[in-house]
């Protein structure tokens, strides 16, 4: 092994698991692919003296500052998104190339992600929310492909991958020294949230995919959001302090990934990885939307707004590189009669008829009764 291998094997020995969470500007670390407006809030805060190393996330691609300051030291990756991601790193040196996650950090959380002296010549990053989320809203972008899995890993040689490892892009990543002597590097999104305002925008956001009424998603407290909260925990039985606790969005996903007994839920009973897409009929135009990502045991309630007239449903099992599986010789897919427009990669289309022409396939979608105020659908291998 070369001198510059056997740093990075010790690198990827050196990622540690993190510790706690920062809210609202007091530090520590966290533990842990394929919608009215709320009364004016607490005026948003000034951006500290870490703002110029903020890394802005535009509409469709995200970036990262670049900073001359080498890589001496601990590594720290804040999450001032409004989405729960979970990231991967890379370690880049002349003679090897080194992976690992999934890291997971919640909204205002940050984690330590790699320990000690740290002399890599690059440092990659590979971003993506959690699938309770939907389509992934992170582009996976970059200009290094490098070898991940689907569960936890450590890849030492991460650009020749193996059996049970994908490649995926990774972006070069330059943090910026923080005054204790370690780097820092944040992931944020158009609207510049600070550690408060990223908080409460991921808990909107898991409040609208639970199905209440917490739009817009933008960080600003008022009478809206607070209705929906106080909704939210009654319907689930919990107590207004749990909101301040460190494991409060590991507790609303799970809630958002349970059955519910409002609006349409999905649950894969499968041991394989689900992809959905849902339509909905407002009686003036037929919508059909996916990709969902249902991870195996788990439930999400589609983003399905306003009170269409009719709901259709279509979801099929695929393997780790979202290829369709099939069982018995026929697709393990979920879906009916109803003939809306699909395609492989992230979609949304008010216009059903011609698919084909426009790119699109008409895919066999089910009528999903609401009747009842609620339908839970569940896939399982027959």
């Amino acid at each position: 092994m070369t001198q510059a291998a056997a740093q990075i094997t010790a690198v990827m020995a050196g990622f540690i698991p993190a510790i706690d969470v920062l809210f609202g500007g007091k530090e520590d670390v966290d533990t842990r692919n394929k919608s009215g407006h709320d009364g004016p809030g607490t005026a948003r805060a000034s951006y500290s003296a870490l703002r110029s190393a903020l890394i802005s996330l535009p509409a469709a691609v995200i970036s990262f500052l670049v900073s001359a300051v080498p890589a001496y030291a601990d590594l720290k990756l804040c999450n001032r998104m409004s989405y729960v991601v979970e990231v991967a790193i890379g370690i880049d040196d002349k003679a090897a190339t080194a992976t690992r996650g999934w890291f997971r950090i919640d909204p205002a959380a940050c984690r330590v992600v790699a320990q000690g002296t740290l002399t890599a010549d690059r440092i990659l990053l590979n971003a993506r929310a959690l699938g309770v989320y939907g389509s992934s809203p992170i582009p996976q972008s970059g200009g290094d492909t490098l070898c991940i899995a689907p569960d936890n890993f450590v890849i030492a040689a991460a650009r020749q991958c193996r059996s049970g490892q994908s490649p995926a892009p990774f972006t070069q990543i330059n943090p910026t020294r923080t005054d204790d002597g370690n780097l820092v590097a944040y992931l944020a999104e158009d609207s510049e949230y600070d550690d408060e305002q990223a908080r409460l925008a991921g808990i909107q956001r898991l409040l609208v995919v639970a199905g209440y009424d917490a739009a817009p998603i933008d960080g600003v407290d008022g009478p809206k959001t607070q209705a929906a909260l106080a909704a939210f925990l009654r319907n689930r039985g919990l107590t207004p302090d749990i909101v301040q606790a460190p494991n409060f969005f590991a507790t609303m996903i799970e809630a958002v990934q349970s059955p519910s007994s409002t609006g349409l839920t999905w649950c894969n009973d499968t041991p394989h990885k689900v992809m959905a897409a849902v339509g909905t009929d407002d009686g003036k135009a037929v919508v059909s939307r996916g990709w969902y990502r249902i991870d195996p045991g788990k439930c999400l309630h589609p983003d399905v707004t306003g009170q269409p007239k009719q709901i259709f449903s279509f979801a099929e099992a695929v393997d780790a590189e979202n290829r369709a599986l099939k069982f018995k010789d026929r697709p393990l897919n979920w879906g009916g009669t109803t003939q809306l427009c699909t395609r492989e990669t992230k979609f949304e289309t008010n216009e059903q008829g011609d698919c084909g022409t426009r790119g699109f396939v008409a895919t066999g979608f089910a009528a999903v009764d609401m009747s009842s105020g609620g339908k839970t659908l569940r896939f399982a291998v027959p």
